[in-house]
């Protein structure tokens, strides 16, 4: 526990100071020196690009900004999978991907989520590696935030100057609202004209947080873990001889620094080799292991104050914030308190006392491994440092709570993104119970808000749970390797990850088939855009109508009262959908233990 302590406490002295850094490098309606320092560099990037920094979005303009490079993303990288056999950067002669895995690795990549239908170091090329897949895993968590930033700027800022393009006016989007030209259009790129309000510009908030924030923190990281013995070359596999005069081995090397990195700080997840931070070439020390696991959760975590700082919100950021907090601990507890119990497969063994080291690297141990699996699955991350599928049944349950909840602080944006879904159905509900019409900041949550919330949160049992019960109805298709409760685990995990866009498995499964392939595309898409994107109609929705004023009767979004109702609602809502499914699986595993 001494460990998990310290690693808690080294997180938030290190977001701290980030996240106050982010709240004004990402801040576009103040000028700072971060301005001076990377404006140039920008400049020059939306130039190549053909961007108008200048120009402004509506809501709608910036959704279908985001599905359109999106959708350019993945196509460029499906074609760069299927054809690698065929490019340069391929000095160990890899093949090209099937269609269907080269289809769901493009989607997995480019909604942030990293789930790996194969073995990285076996089945991409360098140039797969690093062009098509550390790039998206830069601009897939950079699009999480920025759309954050454009609910920000629209639902959640106290003041927002010029938010009216075309006039100098400035109006406060919670106190009050101006009718001016409302029900003008808009031109054909999606810019703004008098009456709809703009949320910012999709490209210029993807090119600060890349290169304001991701850039220089990856470099950080891809240092320090150089320096402790991470490979970063572009020279093929080495050949060595062992020292016992054994047959030589080859062992895989790569740019692999940068790419742990990044996949680390944007809760991407993956990894360079099949095996993931297990093997030492990824994570080769004590110290390389502490960065790698306190990255985890570090823009998540800065993110909030960020918010904070921007929105001048600080109160509702600080109780967002205690109920991420109490999860995180709730469930990293019982994770690491249930990695402590003995496997009670070696029964009657002489290692039979000891703690639950099946799956586990012996340098980390049960606390370290139990650690990393609750932070990767509280964010959309999933890279490990042991194999989940391992874990003793409770420490499974944990797993699976933290990507059914998904708010815990989630990933780079997202999670945010999420928790707010909540916080709306909580206002919902809250306001009824005080006998108020259903309000948001003093904005009407009326029939259209709440049919999109709803469809946004009900989404994930649906989706879940039906391919589910599909899958494992078909035992032809469903290839997992362990029968009764413990497989169904596997294959709610393996739906759990792919729409909680997290990435990690309960490996075992034989997940690299058409079937497999395709369906988990259907939950990645799903689970990425719709939570994502339905929150930013709904402030969009909401930004166009009067504001009330606030009386005495106004339901306080900042109080305590408040925070705990969004909890219960967090809770309650995800037992509701998972609970049956959760008895069926880990529950019912752990039951059956001698």
């Amino acid at each position: 526990m001494n460990a998990m302590m310290l690693c808690y406490a080294l997180l938030i002295g290190l977001a701290l100071p980030l996240g106050l850094y982010m709240g004004r490098a990402l801040d576009t309606d103040r000028s700072t020196v971060m301005d001076r320092l990377f404006g140039p560099v920008e400049s020059v990037l939306m130039r190549l690009a053909g961007v108008d920094r200048r120009a402004s979005m509506t809501w709608s303009a910036y959704l279908l900004a985001v599905l359109k490079l999106h959708l350019l993303l993945i196509g460029l990288a499906w074609i760069v999978f299927m054809s690698q056999g065929l490019l340069p950067l391929n000095p160990d002669g890899i093949p090209g991907m099937n269609w269907d895995t080269a289809l769901h690795t493009a989607v997995s990549f480019a909604t942030n989520t990293n789930q790996q239908h194969y073995s990285g170091q076996a089945q991409l090329s360098y140039l797969s590696q690093t062009l098509a897949i550390v790039t998206l895993q830069f601009l897939t968590p950079a699009t999480g935030l920025a759309v954050l930033l454009a609910i920000t700027r629209t639902l959640l800022k106290r003041q927002t100057t010029n938010p009216i393009v075309g006039t100098n006016t400035t109006v406060s989007t919670n106190t009050s609202t101006t009718s001016a030209g409302r029900g003008m259009g808009r031109d054909s790129v999606g810019n703004c004209s008098v009456g709809n309000y703009s949320v910012g510009n999709y490209y210029v908030d993807l090119t600060r947080i890349v290169v304001r924030v991701l850039l220089p923190l990856s470099l950080v990281v891809a240092l320090v873990l150089v320096w402790q013995g991470v490979p970063a070359t572009y020279q093929g596999a080495q050949s060595v001889t062992m020292l016992d005069g054994g047959a030589a081995q080859v062992i895989p090397r790569g740019p692999v620094a940068p790419m742990v990195a990044i996949k680390q700080l944007g809760t991407n997840g993956g990894g360079w080799y099949g095996p993931n931070s297990t093997v030492p070439l990824e994570n080769p020390t004590g110290l390389a292991n502490l960065v790698e696991t306190i990255a985890l959760l570090l823009i998540p975590v800065a993110t909030l104050i960020a918010v904070g700082v921007i929105s001048g919100r600080r109160r509702l950021m600080m109780g967002i914030g205690a109920v991420m907090i109490a999860f995180s601990l709730i469930t990293t507890t019982l994770i690491v308190v249930s990695e402590r119990q003995p496997n009670a497969a070696l029964a009657g063994l002489a290692v039979a006392g000891s703690p639950n080291l099946e799956g586990k690297e012996v340098r980390f141990g049960s606390d370290l491994s139990a650690l990393w699996g609750s932070w990767t699955t509280q964010t959309s991350n999933g890279s490990v440092n042991a194999m989940h599928d391992s874990f003793n049944p409770l420490g499974g349950l944990g797993l699976l709570m933290d990507m059914f909840v998904n708010v815990t602080f989630g990933g780079i944006g997202v999670g945010m993104i999420g928790y707010l879904l909540y916080l709306m159905l909580a206002a919902f509900i809250g306001s009824l119970m005080i006998g108020r019409a259903p309000e948001l900041f003093g904005k009407p949550l009326e029939t259209r808000e709440m049919r999109w919330i709803s469809l946004a949160i009900l989404a994930q049992p649906l989706i879940i749970l039906g391919l589910t019960a599909i899958t494992v109805a078909f035992p032809a298709l469903t290839g997992n390797s362990n029968p009764g409760f413990h497989g169904l685990s596997q294959v709610l995990y393996e739906y759990t990850s792919a729409f909680a866009n997290n990435g990690s498995g309960f490996e075992g499964l034989g997940d690299g088939t058409p079937w497999w392939n395709l369906a988990c595309v259907l939950a990645l898409a799903v689970g990425r855009f719709l939570p994502m994107l339905v929150p930013l109609a709904v402030a969009g929705w909401l930004m166009e109508k009067r504001t009330a004023p606030q009386g005495r009767g106004t339901l306080s979004l900042e109080g305590g009262a408040f925070v705990g109702l969004t909890a219960g609602v967090i809770v309650i809502v995800n037992l509701l959908g998972f609970l049956p499914a959760l008895v069926l699986g880990p529950i019912a595993e752990q039951l059956t233990l001698p």
